[in-house]
């Protein structure tokens, strides 16, 4: 697994890259959860999520945000993480001029980051949010949104409670022209504790190869 420096808006930025040999693969990026709460590029839903995009045939980038691990810079609210999150996109651009589908990926406080680089980003054709905490964060911004995605959480979720979720994905499908897939795992809390894992994994690799036949947005 190549570490990777890359320029940031506050320095440098530390991360995982991890390139097929298919020039013409798709990309994605993975995002982590809160800075302040212990998340890093390390957590184990951004390891498996990075493994499952590269086992399905993407270059995948994933990185810790500013102020974590070797990232320069301190924790900004989320919005100096958008910026990190952005920076990371072109970077993986810049590797991969020839890749017809970018993918976003984010786990909790990644997956509000990731939806808000998606309205920044015309080029993301589709996004899987793990956990997103529409109790904690504002997502109005995704109106509308501008791609189909998955979103995933458990049913026992007590961090970002399910009605929450459940909340902001029926505000979405209100929306024309795009289609949000939203699975409920049963029995699983925020973060996916076993025998959990493997099922979201299976329910995000099952999502993201369909999408990949169908070649919509």
């Amino acid at each position: 697994m190549p570490e990777v420096i890359f320029p940031g808006p506050e320095g440098r930025l530390e991360g995982r890259y991890h390139p097929q040999k298919d020039r013409d693969a798709p990309i994605a990026i993975v995002l982590h959860p809160h800075p302040q709460f212990g998340g890093t590029m390390n957590n184990k839903v951004v390891y498996n999520l990075h493994y499952a995009f590269y086992n399905m045939g993407f270059t995948v980038l994933r990185f810790n945000f500013r102020g974590v691990g070797r990232s320069q810079g301190e924790y900004d609210q989320g919005v100096g993480e958008l910026s990190d999150a952005a920076s990371a996109l072109d970077y993986l651009q810049s590797m991969n001029q020839n890749s017809k589908h970018c993918w976003v990926a984010g786990f909790s406080f990644g997956a509000w980051i990731g939806m808000q680089l998606l309205m920044r980003r015309p080029e993301i054709t589709g996004f899987v949010s793990v956990s997103p905490p529409a109790n904690m964060y504002d997502f109005s911004f995704l109106a509308p949104c501008p791609s189909s995605g998955l979103i995933i959480n458990g049913a026992a979720d007590r961090v970002a409670p399910p009605a929450d979720t459940r909340a902001l994905v029926s505000k979405l499908h209100e929306q024309k022209g795009i289609q949000i897939t939203h699975e409920e795992v049963e029995g699983s809390g925020h973060f996916f504790e076993e025998p959990h894992m493997e099922t979201l994994m299976d329910s995000v690799s099952t999502y993201v190869k369909r999408r990949l036949t169908e070649n919509t947005r």
